[in-house]
């Protein structure tokens, strides 16, 4: 970064996306990586706990499984909202505080919880979870992108999630072990703790971030617009509502067809964790290649495996198999979501990434409510079957998209020297 670019920063004079950074130099914000990490980390566990203590939240709380299960929902829908709305609504703003923000709600959020009494008071609690896992996650590839030079790029969006992969190796078998020894309350207070820690880390590392652009909610509709974005959207929709319809009610699956124990069910979830910290670098792998080869590898992982549960769901070994192979290949999705839309939208990246989280958060609340409906009507593995159909017919259309021209990753830098 030259003098005059540096200038205009500490002027807080926004800088066009592709005006800033350079492709040369060492990486000046790792540590700002990290944090971001971090915050990853902890807004992933607060949103996978529902999974892992559904049936004694519900229990406590006196409503079915189906219910609470849409605990998740609420989460997504209001993520959907806040997603493409954040960049918009806080352009004017300091990037960082704007983190330190959202990281201040996702604490809130945990302590709500801990002393929710009844459904709604819950589902308030997730609410603000969802605005600022939204808000969160529509800037974090946005800001990795101006916080390490091109060529680091591939290796900071690694690291920035496998905050989801730890995430997920931890959040299930932890919930699961915790809720049935100090009730799942515990769980969440062990949330808000790491989510503290997050807050912290990024208010001594983050560096001051000027807006890259002034809002404008046209932005929105003119990405969305790309050809390629679209399809990218139209898969997230597809793949992942799959995803979660099948992960959120997976306890249900695993105590009524499989007949597990609750030790026995958190080291499957273990299990589907360990793969997916995995699956998170071979997704990365993948991604810098094609993003497209990391989401058709993951959804055809994530139909195979729902199809193994449906067919063979009352055999523990063939499940725990299923389960670690799904797990592996979810973390594959969210590496190549993002750089096959961002790569699409480098000029304008935060709004792209709004978008995908939006589109994310839709998909999400499609599964939980979808697979709720057909588990208190169909039975637990009909969330499964559902996760199958979706992932494969994400499979089908990313094959489609495959035929059109290969994305490049252009990445502007800005905490460079």
């Amino acid at each position: 970064m030259d003098g005059s670019t540096i200038a205009k920063q500490d002027q807080g004079v926004s800088i066009p996306e592709t005006q800033v950074g350079s492709n040369a130099g060492p990486p000046a914000a790792w540590a700002a990586i990290g944090a971001l990490t971090l915050g990853v980390f902890a807004l992933v566990t607060s949103e996978f706990l529902p999974a892992s203590v559904l049936t004694p939240l519900a229990a406590d709380l006196g409503v079915s499984v189906g219910a609470a299960g849409q605990a998740v929902t609420a989460t997504a829908v209001i993520g959907a909202i806040a997603a493409p709305l954040t960049p918009v609504l806080t352009g004017r703003f300091d990037r960082r505080l704007v983190m330190w923000s959202l990281m201040a709600l996702l604490c809130a959020s945990n302590l709500l919880t801990v002393f929710a009494v009844n459904l709604p008071m819950l589902l308030v609690a997730r609410i603000l979870l969802g605005a600022s896992l939204g808000g969160f996650w529509s800037m974090a590839a946005a800001l990795a992108m101006r916080l390490v030079p091109v060529t680091a790029l591939p290796r900071a969006m690694s690291i920035v999630f496998t905050g989801v992969s730890v995430a997920t190796v931890s959040a299930a078998p932890v919930g699961a072990y915790v809720s049935d020894t100090l009730g799942w309350r515990a769980a969440f207070i062990i949330a808000g703790v790491v989510g503290g820690l997050a807050l912290l880390a990024q208010v001594l590392t983050l560096p001051r971030l000027a807006p890259t652009a002034p809002p404008r909610l046209r932005g929105l509709l003119q990405v969305a617009r790309r050809p390629s974005v679209a399809v990218a959207l139209i898969g997230v929709l597809l793949v992942i509502s799959g995803h979660f319809a099948g992960f959120t009610y997976v306890r249900p699956v695993l105590e009524q067809v499989t007949r597990l124990g609750v030790g026995a069910i958190s080291l499957v979830l273990l299990a589907f964790g360990v793969a997916g910290f995995f699956g998170n670098f071979a997704g990365a792998f993948l991604a810098e290649r094609d993003p497209r080869l990391a989401v058709l590898g993951g959804a055809g992982l994530v139909a195979a495996s729902a199809l193994a549960i449906v067919t063979l769901g009352a055999w523990p070994p063939v499940v725990a198999i299923a389960l670690a192979v799904w797990g592996f290949a979810f973390a594959m999705l969210p590496v190549g979501f993002q750089a096959w839309a961002t790569s699409e939208a480098s000029d304008q990246a935060e709004l792209a990434g709004g978008l995908l989280t939006s589109t994310f958060q839709v998909a999400i609340a499609m599964g939980a409510i979808f697979g709720g409906v057909l588990v208190d009507h169909l039975g637990a593995v009909s969330a499964s079957a559902y996760a199958g159909l979706a992932a494969a017919s994400g499979v089908v259309l990313v094959l489609a998209a495959r035929r059109e021209r290969p994305v490049a990753t252009p990445v502007p830098c800005e905490a460079c020297p």
